[in-house]
């Protein structure tokens, strides 16, 4: 893969499409990264006992086709 963690990406299509972000994660296997701020969904997780329910924000993977590498020149 040519993308490694740290790098700068743009995002091609999907609804995100022309925003840039940092990648923090990269998933060989699966063929996908996680970039930040780009793929945002909120998770709802469930009371428990007596901690309460909450709403988690976190960064879904997308597919490695849809970034492209942005020179840092």
């Amino acid at each position: 893969m040519k993308i490694k963690t740290g790098d700068k990406v743009r995002v091609l299509s999907g609804r995100d499409k022309g925003k840039e972000g940092k990648v923090t994660q990269v998933l060989p296997k699966l063929g996908m990264v996680v970039v930040e701020g780009i793929n945002a969904t909120v998770r709802h997780m469930k009371a428990k006992g007596q901690q309460p329910g909450q709403r988690v924000n976190y960064n879904g993977p997308i597919r490695i086709e849809k970034v492209a590498l942005i020179s840092e020149k």
